[in-house]
């Protein structure tokens, strides 16, 4: 949805001005690409790196950046769990803020060496260069707080997805308390 919509921002009718292929599994994106199906791609890191490096394409833009400021990996609970457990989900997101610090602190290398176990696979300049790829267009979230813009703009992007029935004001769905707690 992010893809598409960033496109229709720059002009691009996804549906009309090209053949958009959606029935490929999407463990199976990259090997298709490479592969030859496509002319273009959306890939996640490392594999856009990864690609780039070993010639098989070219990054040209990023969805994350071209679409806007989105909430894109939120942590979500019911509401009975957090009235009941509001201690650990205040400790869960104190944690997180602390690591989006430590994030936003850190130099790459640093970064590159607390997550390399987590890509075993990946060459570690590989690794430096999506962080730092990351790092300079602002994708790393300072905090957990979801603001209104933010909040608009996932629904317009649903929205223009053809993906939401009804937009929900912000109040009701997102609960920014103790994200501004973890802040103090």
């Amino acid at each position: 949805m992010a893809g598409e919509f960033a496109m229709k921002k720059k002009g691009i009718d996804p549906h009309k001005d090209m053949e958009l292929i959606q029935n490929v599994e999407f463990a199976n994106i990259a090997t298709a690409f490479a592969s030859g199906t496509g002319d273009y791609v959306q890939l996640f890191e490392p594999q856009a790196t990864i690609f780039e490096r070993e010639g098989k394409g070219r990054v040209l833009a990023s969805f994350g950046v071209e679409s806007g400021r989105l909430p894109y990996t939120v942590f979500m609970a019911k509401k009975s769990y957090i009235d009941n457990n509001g201690e650990t989900v205040q400790k869960f997101t104190n944690a997180l803020y602390k690591a989006q610090q430590w994030v936003q602190e850190q130099d790459t290398a640093k970064i590159a060496d607390a997550v390399k176990q987590f890509f075993p696979d990946t060459d570690i300049e590989i690794i430096k260069g999506v962080i730092e790829r990351y790092k300079s267009q602002g994708s790393y979230a300072t905090d957990g707080i979801v603001d209104d813009e933010e909040w608009n703009n996932l629904q317009d992007v649903m929205e223009e997805a053809g993906e939401l029935k009804e937009r929900v004001e912000h109040s009701v769905l997102v609960d920014n308390s103790f994200a501004e707690k973890a802040k103090q």
